[in-house]
């Protein structure tokens, strides 16, 4: 039997490197564990770290196709990230002119969330693990 210990990592493709890479470096806070550019595709490769346990890897090329970035498309639905505070989050990422989604409450669990998108459009979620 397979059995799956963590997930390592999740890719998200963009198509201005230089503005994705400012978002979720100096926005979202990531660091930097490596960068590399690979001159025989035109790619650069950027690992990065949330809080020292998951990792990021944002890709860059120069053929790509657009996200089917409707809620309910086939596939990656969105990512989500764990923050203590929604309502500090929320205000957070207004002053830093992202274009988030009002607060909302999890019928479920009575825990707040909001969604807002990265510069390529990826649906991210913040989800208070603390509330």
């Amino acid at each position: 039997m397979l059995k799956i210990e963590k997930i390592h990592h999740v890719a998200i493709l963009t198509d201005n490197y230089k503005v994705s890479k400012r978002f979720y470096t100096e926005v979202l806070g990531f660091e930097i564990l490596a960068e590399v550019y690979r001159a025989e595709i035109q790619s650069y490769k950027l690992d990065l770290s949330v809080n020292g346990v998951y990792q990021i890897e944002l890709f860059s090329f120069p053929e790509y196709r657009e996200r089917a970035s409707f809620p309910e498309a086939k596939g990656l639905r969105h990512l989500a990230f764990a923050v203590a505070d929604v309502d500090a989050a929320y205000l957070y990422l207004k002053e830093k002119s992202v274009d988030v989604q009002e607060v909302r409450v999890d019928e479920f669990t009575g825990k707040k969330f909001l969604f807002f998108n990265d510069p390529n459009g990826q649906p991210l979620e913040l989800y208070e693990a603390n509330a």
